[in-house]
């Protein structure tokens, strides 16, 4: 129903008395607040003093016709869906309205669901861009932190905790959920903001060269060490060293991190001084470290050492509206990198954009907006814009009484339709050399299966 006690409001025009009523009746069975007009005049009246948000009218009728009033309300009512009934035999005009700005038409003879569920999706999309218009382009809560669900507000709260303490800080949550800006955000918001913040993906750098990136070494230490150099720990002295997918490390690699988390010294490679670091550890990964603890993979001593505050990050399919709020954000900004103005998404692409699991998350979203904004043509983006495995497909189902070679040929001749007869392409996708091709199309042609 929209806002808390909120009833959306429907306007029905029709000039038939009887189809109106019918109509009224079945939708304030619905909670839906409903106004009626026989007549585009009396329709344009109602809409001039109540706001309404779903006009449903029939096409044909005296006067001045559906059709008008669909543009009409199109081009001076932006927050009003619109939606067209009308007979079998004007299909045509209906299919006009929805070209012009209807949302969906609807054919009688129709039954009272097929009436509820046109209503409700056309309200849904309605509520759904409203939502997206009601956004502010500068909304950053927390630096850069774009969110307002109530687990993402829990996640800053954790956020502010964790920046008034010297406490090592673990960060979980599936990967591209924003860990590093998590650990940024904490970061700038404590006492060590003036100092070096580090980021470091232990999961990138090759096990040998870890240690000697992380704690530096002296010159001579091996071969190709032709001067001292200090690692990522020196670097961040006084500030915030940032580990992120620390699972990724030794089981000899983290005794040396755990002497750093005990001691607040490091060994530089080819060095047996210790040096003193005055740095704060926050430490990610998007593995479950109390399990690998269990199959001996991660130092249950060392996990313990990091798991001083734990701040778990939501995938983006848990956390609600915050995606409209960052396809928002995400739209502007790389409107104004590629220096385009005004640049929206279709209602249907961002059903899709919102229905979609985002298995990569945040980090996902941003790269499928900004490609989106930076390929597109126009100011407006469509389904055909996304991603192919965004948008609806149909799975072929062979039947299993066929032939192992009756699907072959199927198979084949289909992999040649997709790659516009290309064989080279098409052997490379089957897995064949072109020759072998070329003897298996001979066969079908033979062979060919009416």
């Amino acid at each position: 129903m929209g806002a808390i006690g909120k009833k959306q409001k429907i306007l029905i025009v029709d000039d038939a008395q009887d189809t109106l009523e019918v109509i009224r009746r079945n939708l304030v069975s619905k909670g839906y607040e409903i106004h009626t007009a026989q007549s585009v005049n009396q329709a344009i009246e109602v809409m001039n003093n109540i706001r309404i948000d779903l006009v449903i009218t029939d096409l044909k009728m005296p006067g001045v016709g559906g059709i008008e009033l669909v543009r009409f309300v199109e081009e001076n009512y932006k927050d009003t869906e619109i939606m067209v009934i009308t007979g079998y035999a004007s299909i045509e005009s209906a299919v006009k309205a929805v070209k012009i700005g209807a949302e969906d038409y609807l054919a009688k003879p129709f039954t009272d669901e097929e009436l509820f569920l046109s209503v409700r999706q056309a309200l849904e999309k309605l509520s759904m861009r409203r939502k997206v218009n009601n956004l502010k382009a500068d909304y950053t809560p927390l630096n850069g932190i774009i969110g307002n669900s109530e687990i993402m507000l829990n996640v800053l709260n954790n956020v502010r905790k964790a920046a008034m303490t010297q406490a090592t800080v673990i960060i979980t949550g599936e990967s591209g959920t924003g860990k590093e800006l998590i650990a940024r955000a904490i970061h700038y918001n404590s006492q060590r903001s003036s100092s070096p913040f580090v980021p470091v993906n232990c999961g990138a750098i090759p096990e040998e060269l870890l240690e000697s990136e992380l704690f530096g070494y002296m010159k001579g230490a091996f071969t190709g060490a032709k001067e001292t150099r200090a690692g990522f720990f020196q670097t961040a002295d006084g500030g915030t060293i940032f580990l992120d997918e620390i699972a990724e490390t030794s089981l000899s690699m983290q005794v040396k991190l755990l002497r750093v988390l005990q001691d607040k010294e490091i060994y530089m490679v080819g060095s047996r001084v210790p040096r003193k670091v005055d740095i704060r550890i926050i430490a990610a990964t998007n593995k479950d470290l109390l399990k690998l603890v269990k199959k001996e993979m991660f130092r249950e001593d060392l996990f313990y050492r990091l798991n001083v505050i734990s701040i778990e990050l939501p995938a983006l399919k848990e956390r609600g509206d915050d995606l409209l709020l960052l396809i928002n954000f995400f739209v502007k900004k790389y409107s104004k990198e590629a220096g385009k103005e005004s640049i929206v998404i279709s209602d249907n692409a961002l059903t899709i954009l919102k229905e979609y699991s985002w298995p990569g998350n945040v980090r996902e979203l941003e790269n499928i907006i900004q490609r989106l904004v930076v390929m597109t043509d126009t100011d407006k983006i469509e389904v055909t814009d996304l991603p192919i495995h965004m948008r609806y497909c149909l799975e072929f189902k062979s039947s299993c009484e066929k032939t192992l070679k009756e699907v072959e040929r199927e198979y084949i001749l289909n992999v040649l339709s997709t790659t516009n007869n290309n064989k080279t392409k098409a052997s490379r996708i089957l897995g064949i050399d072109r020759k072998t091709l070329k003897e298996k199309l001979k066969e079908i042609d033979e062979n060919k299966i009416d």
